[in-house]
């Protein structure tokens, strides 16, 4: 159990986060047409920039990010025909941003034998500006951690998901999720704790 505040930390910190790149509503509601149908350019309109920001905070690079979005709705486009409905596409675009993020990660090790140190930059200039010095740290302590650990307090607190659609995202178990939650939650405790203290 993580006693000095670190999760609810997080929790603000990513809730922040996704509040501050949720699309502005619309100036006027807009009734779409009872009959038509969900379409591709839809699904890119209403998550695209929700996704690459997933994608920067498990990646720590926004070219990269757009990248691997790009390659999931091009992946999407290839699986249209088989796909149920709205929530299975989202659910597939999830997953392929996290598989597609790993495989970054991965290439990365390969190429250079380590991931590179976050960079503060990284994110949206508009996003980042908007953050307090707290929530600032709790972002820099989330990306020293590994990336499985990253993904599920990613995926948890800024994407809001719950355990289960965090394990069919990862292909992880719901058991492997939380005890991932716990380490990371830990992890980034004692990362916090050298910058000043437990945040609460």
């Amino acid at each position: 159990m993580v006693a000095d505040g670190t999760e609810s930390a997080v929790e603000r910190t990513l809730s922040r986060l996704r509040r501050l790149d949720a699309p502005p509503p619309p100036t006027a509601p807009v009734a779409p047409p009872a009959a038509a149908p969900l379409t591709l350019a839809d699904l890119y309109r209403d998550h695209r920039m929700r996704l690459v920001r997933l994608a920067i905070l498990l990646v720590d690079d926004p070219a990269t990010a757009e990248d691997v979005v790009q390659e999931a709705f091009a992946g999407l486009h290839r699986h249209w025909a088989g796909l149920r409905d709205e929530a299975a596409a989202i659910g597939y675009l999830r997953t392929a941003v996290v598989n597609g993020s790993r495989s970054v990660l991965r290439r990365r090790r390969t190429a250079r034998e380590y991931v590179p140190p976050h960079q503060v930059n990284a994110r949206s200039a508009e996003s980042l500006a908007m953050l307090s010095a707290e929530h600032q740290a709790v972002v820099d302590a989330l990306a020293t951690l590994p990336p499985r650990q990253r993904e599920v307090l990613v995926l948890r607190y800024y994407g809001g998901l719950s355990e289960a659609e965090i394990a069919e995202a990862t292909g992880i178990t719901r058991g492997t999720v939380k005890s991932t939650a716990s380490r990371a939650l830990d992890a980034v405790s004692h990362a916090l704790r050298p910058g000043g203290g437990s945040l609460r």
